[in-house]
């Protein structure tokens, strides 16, 4: 998928990984009744902010890294029929490896 746009600072474009929730018995949940998901996979990112002296503070997240947010982290948008958030580096709570 090709990103239209681009994130300014220390900004990200995360697409948020949706699992699929089943209860016992096999039943599926309704959207409405899912936990929002807190995992995601920064499809694009800023250039990181700057200091007070206007030096570039490099982002330690990079595109491509599967990372956990904050639950509420973010604002939803939607492009290309894809939910995606666009959130602040310090809203990404840590990168999961492996």
């Amino acid at each position: 998928m090709s990103i239209q746009i681009r994130p300014l600072g220390d900004r990200l474009i995360v697409e948020p990984i949706e699992k699929e929730e089943t209860i016992a018995g096999g039943l599926l949940l309704p959207e409405t009744a899912k936990e929002k998901p807190q995992q995601g996979v920064v499809l694009a990112a800023g250039e990181g902010r700057r200091d007070e002296d206007g030096d570039r503070i490099p982002m330690d997240v990079k595109v491509g890294d599967k990372v956990l947010f904050a639950k509420y982290a973010g604002t939803e948008i939607k492009l290309d029929g894809k939910k995606l958030l666009i959130m602040k580096e310090s809203d990404i709570l840590g990168i999961i490896e492996g």
